[in-house]
């Protein structure tokens, strides 16, 4: 899968791009909201891990922005990952979907695996 690292934790988000890399994924890192915005408007990528909390906006809204987009190579599995548990971060509308999983810091690569899986 290519995927779309999200955090503004540039050693963890590099980190996880190289671990990434050694389970046959190619990933991209971006920092901020706004760069996340504008590598899916670019370049195809089949999943994003989004953090929570970003400098310029929340990760909640990156992933609104993305369920919005109908483009092609908008990523289809949009994964939250966090310092907070699930629930802690819920921060959608009644009935609003942002996320398929919820991935609380540090992340578990096995469960990471098993999401980014195949099915």
């Amino acid at each position: 899968m290519n995927v779309l690292i999200v955090d503004d934790n540039e050693a963890a988000a590099d980190l996880l791009r190289e671990l990434l890399t050694l389970q046959d994924h190619t990933a991209r890192c971006t920092h901020t909201a706004q760069q996340a915005l504008d590598a899916a408007a670019g370049e195809r990528f089949d999943a994003a891990l989004i953090d929570l909390t970003l400098p310029d906006f929340p990760g909640t809204e990156v992933a609104r922005r993305l369920r919005a987009t109908a483009a092609e190579g908008t990523p289809r599995l949009l994964v939250a990952i966090s310092g907070f548990s699930e629930r802690d971060a819920a921060n959608a509308a009644p009935g609003e979907v942002l996320f398929d999983h919820h991935l609380q810091k540090p992340i578990d690569i096995g469960a990471l695996e098993r999401i980014l899986a195949p099915s």
